[in-house]
């Protein structure tokens, strides 16, 4: 078991999960959960903390403070993001995210698609160190994605668990899917709506998916991959249909992929070259002198240099 918890990773998929995740921590202030920043304007009294936040115990949320815990995370995520200092900023990320979240998610909702990046962040930390491109194998990496793989996975079965335990198989022949499109579905969802019973059939799926989760760890890797790319396709449906994003989740699922093979930096540097490298038609006509006597090769001249 701890041979299979701490499998060997390369460095390099190490470090461009931590700078995805950490650049999406960024990203979520401003573009999925500024809303928090609006949380201040109500009564104080209708912040519920959650249990984490009454055992700390955590303040009651000010507009200093969470305009404090908001440029502070964007610019130490953005700064984590580079890998230096991979503890100290890791450590602080996570501490300084935990907080937003725990603010965000005690105004009585409580998102659950935050869970496994929130792991990731706790684990990120003891990953050690680790650069693009860097092809030596890393346990302690092995298990920090391990750990992440493994809290994604756990999002999809309690959530079977939490299915069953509030709503039972009246959750699977009940109207859940019907009364989400009717609250917030798209065109799509309306059309599809329209063909009998595939609304009920679509329930037992979800069901089955969730609760099938875990077998994803014991596929081969080609089909556990091809199994990762459904759940994505999974999530691609919800979003077209009932907008439904699981951004953070998204992002967090990524701990299952070989990211060392994706290397944008590099690729833009290859093609940055490519193109600072004249074609020989950009050099100009070639003179008689260049191109030397027949049969021999042509002499570079001045228009060449």
């Amino acid at each position: 078991m701890s041979r299979w918890l701490t499998e060997a990773v390369p460095r390099a998929r190490i470090a461009a999960f931590r700078t995805l995740v950490y650049l999406f921590v960024a990203a979520d202030l401003v573009i999925f959960t500024p809303w928090v920043r609006d949380r201040v304007d109500v009564p104080g009294n209708l912040y519920q903390p959650l249990f984490i936040g009454r055992v700390l115990p955590l303040p009651t949320p000010t507009a200093t403070l969470v305009s404090v815990i908001f440029w502070a995370l964007l610019l130490l995520a953005l700064l984590a993001a580079s890998g230096r200092a991979h503890r100290l900023l890791g450590w602080t990320v996570f501490a300084l995210y935990l907080q937003w979240m725990i603010i965000a998610m005690s105004y009585g909702k409580v998102d659950h698609d935050r869970f496994a990046l929130l792991v990731a962040l706790a684990v990120l930390p003891t990953a050690g160190r680790a650069r693009h491109g860097d092809q030596t194998r890393t346990e302690a990496g092995g298990w920090a994605l391990r750990v992440t793989q493994i809290s994604v996975i756990c999002t999809y079965f309690l959530a079977a668990w939490a299915k069953f335990r509030f709503g039972g198989l009246d959750w699977a022949t009940g109207s859940v899917l019907a009364k989400a499109i009717i609250r917030r579905g798209t065109d799509l969802a309306d059309l599809i709506a329209q063909v009998p019973h595939l609304l009920l059939v679509a329930q037992f799926g979800i069901l089955a998916f969730e609760l099938l989760s875990p077998l994803v760890f014991v596929l081969p890797e080609r089909w556990r991959l091809a199994t990762v790319g459904f759940f994505y396709s999974f999530h691609l449906v919800t979003i077209a249909t009932i907008t439904i994003s699981f951004a953070p989740h998204l992002v967090a699922m990524t701990s299952f992929l070989p990211l060392e093979k994706v290397r944008p930096v590099v690729a833009l540097r290859h093609l940055l070259a490519r193109r600072s490298v004249p074609a020989r038609g950009d050099l100009g006509p070639v003179s008689p002198v260049e191109a030397g006597p027949p049969g021999a090769e042509p002499v570079p001249g001045p228009a060449a240099t």
